[in-house]
């Protein structure tokens, strides 16, 4: 079968290695504003961003790329729904490595959202979960490709980049799936200290691979925690300072995802994004109300209920996985 999908976010493997090469390894201070590390997108980047469905996504950073009116970005929607739906109503990206999106779990299905999707205004290359999990992992190994079995002889495979291929040893057929090397990543953590040394507490998916794979990083994180906390427990290093350009401190900053250990989602703000999602109108207003006229995301949060409603959040995490406790 031979696949028809454009080959998206792949670079030589050896000019990337290159490129990491040069990058410094100074231990020097990157924190910064939201704004400004947005900036480090330009027009035809390809973004990545870091969590998974509706947990640890850096909602925060994501209006802000609305707020800056960025656009014609390419974009990975793996194990995605609330992050690529925002940016797609955004109309930031026109482009997309897609495995997973345009839903709210078991809430449902946000209407705008598909549409834009269903009318083809966003060209999409497909691939499975694992398959573009896979795309990262080969770039982070520096290789140009990983052999995979899954996909193999369904319209996924048609519809994605992949290449079929023979194993030399066993005459096996796999698929080829090409390493997949962002432009910018963009993950929410947990802790990061000013270097950009960062801890996720929980499941990581592909975060870890994102961010060997991405030429830039910019880490949202809930707090800023002294260098201490990473020299005394080296074992909670999941993304080293070395891979970082750009650190921001975002309490709450992936609300109203789920932030695990820390707060649960907001499943009533959710359902009102997809009753607004019905029609354009509703759907146009609820931005402007709750991203374009919002000073900051504090401001964005107060409007949902504040940090009262925080507190609610917070609560009912606790009791259901327990408190943060680093």
């Amino acid at each position: 079968m031979e696949s028809v999908g454009e080959l998206l976010g792949f670079k030589n493997p050896d000019d990337m290695r290159d490129y990491f090469r040069q990058k410094s390894k100074k231990m020097e201070s990157k924190t910064t504003t939201m704004k400004e590390a947005v900036g480090l997108i330009k027009e035809k980047d390809y973004l990545a961003v870091g969590g998974f469905g509706l947990v640890r996504i850096p909602m925060a950073f994501l209006h802000e790329i609305l707020k800056a009116k960025i656009k014609g970005l390419t974009c990975a929607a793996f194990t995605s729904n609330l992050d690529t739906d925002i940016l797609a109503a955004g109309g930031v990206f026109d482009k997309t490595d897609v495995s997973y999106a345009v839903a709210f779990e078991a809430l449902g299905i946000p209407k705008m959202i598909r549409r834009y999707f269903e009318t083809g205004s966003i060209q999409t290359t497909e691939w499975s979960n694992g398959a573009l999990g896979w795309r990262y992992k080969a770039a982070a190994m520096g290789l140009s490709f990983l052999p995979i079995r899954s996909m193999l002889g369904t319209d996924t495979q048609l519809r994605s980049a992949a290449k079929e291929m023979v194993c030399p040893f066993s005459g096996m057929k796999y698929l080829a799936v090409p390493a997949l090397y962002p432009d910018v990543a963009v993950i929410h953590v947990h802790a990061a200290d000013i270097y950009g040394n960062a801890y996720i507490k929980g499941v990581l998916i592909a975060d870890s691979d994102i961010a060997k794979a991405s030429k830039k990083v910019i880490i949202t994180t809930e707090r800023i925690v002294p260098t201490e906390f990473f020299r005394n427990n080296p074992e909670k290093t999941t993304i080293p300072f070395y891979l970082v350009d750009a650190v921001v401190e975002s309490p709450f900053g992936s609300y109203p995802a789920n932030m695990p250990y820390e707060y649960f989602l907001d499943v009533e703000h959710l359902r009102a994004i997809l009753d607004a999602s019905k029609d354009e109108t509703t759907f146009n207003k609820f931005l402007e109300e709750n991203i374009y006229n919002c000073a900051d995301f504090y401001d964005y949060i107060d409007k949902n209920g504040g940090l009262r409603r925080i507190e609610k959040l917070k609560k009912i995490e606790r009791e259901m996985v327990g408190g943060y406790n680093g």
